[in-house]
C-alpha cells in the first residue's frame, strides 16, 4: 500500500515547494491538496465536520498553482487533488491546467474530483447545487474529450462548445487518472461511468474499513482506491492495508514549516512498515 498525505496549503502554513520536497525526502509517495476557492460571508450550509469552519478553509491556495510549485522541486512525488471542485470550474481552463501540470511534472498527476458541500460557494460560481451531479458528469466527459482529441467538441445540457484546439495534451495516456470523491451511491455510480478509481474519505474506525471498501466492489468491481484524510493511527492504517486499499493519504494539519517538518518525521516513523 502506498502512503501519501492530504492537506490544505495556505498563506499561513508551510509552502507547497518545501512541503513537497520534505515529503519526497521522507519517502512519502504522494501529495493530495484540498480545494476551496472562497468562503461565503453569509454561509448557511453546515460544515460537514461539525462545529465552526476551520481557519484553513478561508485561506486555501489554488491547488494547481501549489502542485506546480511542488512539481518543480520533486522527481517522483505523485501530485493530486483531493478533491478539485470541478462543478465550480470551467472545463476548458481546467483541462489545460491539468494537462500543463501533467506535462511539467513528467506525468505525475492524479485528478481527484468531487461535487463539494458548500451550496453558497457553488452558487457564487453560477452552479445550481440541485444539478451539480449532472454538471460534474458533463465536465468529466468534456475533459476527456479535450485531452484525447486534437479537435475536441462537446454538446451537452450544461456544457457546449464547437470544435476547439487545446494543447498541451497530458503526458499520461489516455489522460491522468480520475478518482471520484464522495461516499454516497451517486459517487460510486460515477466511478463506474466516469472514473478510474474511487477516493472516499476515511471512515475513521478500523471496524468499518472493510465494509467501506466492499461497497465499491459491489457497485464498480475491482478498481483502485485512494482513501483520503486518514487519521494517522496505526490500527486504522493497518485496517486499510488489510482491506486492500491501494493508497492512503494521511491527514496533515496546516502548520508553519518547522512544526510541519516535525510532524512529517513522526508520520514517516509511523508508516515505515508499509514502505
Amino acid at each position: 500500500m502506498k502512503i501519501g498525505v492530504t492537506t490544505f496549503t495556505t498563506d499561513e502554513g508551510i509552502g507547497p515547494a518545501p512541503l513537497a520536497k520534505a515529503l519526497e525526502e521522507r519517502d512519502f509517495e504522494s501529495l493530495f491538496l484540498h480545494e476551496h476557492s472562497h468562503v461565503a460571508v453569509d454561509r448557511e450550509t453546515p460544515f460537514p465536520g461539525g462545529g465552526e469552519l476551520p481557519r484553513m478553509y478561508y485561506r486555501t491556495l489554488d491547488p494547481f498553482v501549489a502542485l506546480t510549485a511542488a512539481a518543480t522541486v520533486t522527481d517522483n512525488l505523485v501530485l493530486g487533488t483531493g478533491v478539485a471542485l470541478l462543478v465550480q470550474r470551467d472545463a476548458i481552463h481546467t483541462a489545460k491546467q491539468v494537462a500543463s501540470l501533467d506535462l511539467v511534472s513528467g506525468g505525475r498527476v492524479i485528478l481527484g474530483v468531487g461535487t463539494g458541500w458548500s451550496r453558497e460557494e457553488m452558487r457564487n460560481h453560477g452552479t445550481d447545487p440541485r444539478t451539480r451531479g449532472k454538471l460534474l458528469n458533463e465536465r468529466l466527459a468534456a475533459l476527456k474529450e479535450i485531452w484525447t482529441k486534437d479537435e475536441a467538441e462537446f454538446h451537452g445540457e450544461y456544457i457546449d462548445f464547437d470544435p476547439i484546439f487545446c494543447w498541451p495534451k497530458p503526458v499520461q495516456r489516455p489522460h491522468p487518472p480520475i478518482y471520484i470523491g464522495g461516499d454516497g451511491e451517486a459517487a460510486l455510480a460515477r466511478v463506474v461511468s466516469y472514473g478510474d478509481g474511487w477516493m472516499p474519505h476515511s471512515v475513521g474506525h478500523p471496524a468499518r474499513v472493510r465494509s467501506q471498501l466492499n461497497r465499491l466492489a459491489e457497485v464498480a468491481g475491482d478498481v483502485p482506491v485512494i482513501v483520503a484524510s486518514v487519521s494517522p493511527r496505526p490500527e486504522l492504517i493497518a485496517a486499510y492495508a488489510e482491506a486492500g486499499a491501494d493508497r492512503v493519504a494521511l491527514s496533515l494539519p496546516t502548520r508553519p514549516e518547522t512544526e510541519t517538518l516535525r510532524i512529517l518525521d513522526m508520520l514517516a516513523a509511523l508508516v515505515s512498515d508499509y514502505r
